[in-house]
């Protein structure tokens, strides 16, 4: 790796702390928030105003409350730990379940009254991430304990018979790999903030159902859908590939072998090498959704697959990867070109079509959890291996 294409690498890094504490932050403070009830605003318009007649889910709150959290524990955000903490107790006032003894429902209408009671896992999962976030970056006892009761009480109520948990408390047509994904993260930053090693041991959990479900040994690539006894799908549900989730997934499993010391390049490679091959555009930015076989089921690229692939790319300069510097280095470069390109300083456009034209020109406000975190990896990448 040339020292130039290094400093190329840093210059990205700054580039991206610099977007989130002096644009993106400041937007969204002064514009996400309700001023009644205290809740973000599920997103920003075009023209970087609140969409104020839109639904919002719940799980928007949590991924919020982490943004801020992660941003304080930085040193970006000030306000920070009141923010983080304000949305928690706005959800645990307006949104925390009736009936169920515990975790929060699904949806608000644009009043931010619940209108969709059910429970579901992908939800829950980031209410323990940012709870795991509120105790490491403010010492919040409460948050804590938050977090050890969300989780014994999915176990309790979502837990399943072959492993992991089912998707909620509703009807649904297949389990997911994908909350699990974000469990296992989750658990990973209830470790990183505890050091207790009963974290660590439920991240090990997820990592056997990652070997023996979620990951195919024969096409290296990670399904999506399966049925209970997590056999995949027998129908073209089965076929889904999201190269997104195949880059998030190397990322989780270094992380996961930093603390654990268990071996993962075998899985590394082959997801970051299959995800390259199959799911990534002649642009650089990455599809939707593919088949094993590289056909494009989904020609749209959101942001957050692009986020995903250049902290892959952070793992595979780890693991001595020639290119992967300049696919990092490129990786922030299409980043800025193709999405952090809104004309409200701060906002962002959401998807990119076949052609790379804009097709959803809305900010989501649970993009922000993937631009902080990869602007996060970028920095400690290379404060650790370029210091």
């Amino acid at each position: 790796m040339s020292q130039d294409m290094t400093q190329q690498l840093i210059a990205a890094a700054r580039r991206m702390e610099i977007w989130i504490r002096d644009q993106a932050l400041p937007l969204w403070q002064k514009v996400g928030f309700d001023p009644e009830t205290g809740a973000n605003y599920e997103r920003l318009l075009p023209d970087g105003q609140p969409d104020l007649e839109a639904k919002t889910r719940v799980r928007v709150q949590a991924r919020q409350a982490f943004f801020y959290a992660a941003a304080y524990h930085r040193g970006w955000c000030p306000q920070g730990q009141t923010l983080a903490t304000g949305l928690l107790n706005f959800v645990h006032q307006r949104a925390a379940h009736p009936t169920a003894g515990g975790g929060y429902t699904h949806l608000l209408d644009k009043h931010f009254t619940v209108i969709d009671t059910k429970q579901d896992l992908y939800d829950h999962a980031f209410f323990v991430l940012a709870n795991a976030w509120c105790y490491r970056a403010f010492g919040d006892e409460a948050a804590l304990r938050e977090a050890e009761k969300l989780v014994a009480h999915l176990d309790a109520k979502f837990g399943a018979d072959y492993g992991g948990w089912i998707e909620g408390d509703y009807a649904y047509a297949c389990r997911r790999q994908n909350p699990h994904m974000h469990l296992f993260e989750a658990f990973l930053a209830l470790y990183d903030a505890t050091q207790d090693a009963k974290w660590l041991a439920r991240v090990g959990e997820l990592f056997a159902l990652f070997q023996s479900r979620f990951f195919d040994p024969h096409q290296q690539v990670l399904l999506e859908f399966f049925n209970d006894d997590w056999t995949r799908c027998a129908d073209e549900r089965g076929d889904v590939v999201e190269p997104g989730h195949m880059m998030e997934w190397v990322w989780l499993l270094d992380w996961y072998s930093r603390r654990s010391g268990r071996p993962v390049k075998r899985y590394t490679d082959a997801l970051y090498n299959k995800a390259l091959e199959i799911g990534v555009d002649k642009s650089g930015l990455l599809f939707d959704a593919v088949m094993p076989d590289g056909r494009v089921l989904d020609h749209n690229k959101r942001c957050w697959g692009l986020t995903e692939f250049i902290k892959a790319n952070l793992v595979q300069i780890r693991a001595g990867d020639p290119k992967a510097t300049e696919r990092a280095v490129k990786g922030v470069e299409d980043l800025f070109t193709y999405y952090l390109c809104a004309s409200t300083p701060g906002a962002y456009v959401d998807q990119r079509g076949a052609d790379d034209e804009v097709v959803v020109d809305v900010a989501p406000a649970s993009t922000l959890y993937h631009l902080i975190v990869l602007a996060m990896e970028l920095l400690d990448h290379c404060e650790t291996y370029n210091a």
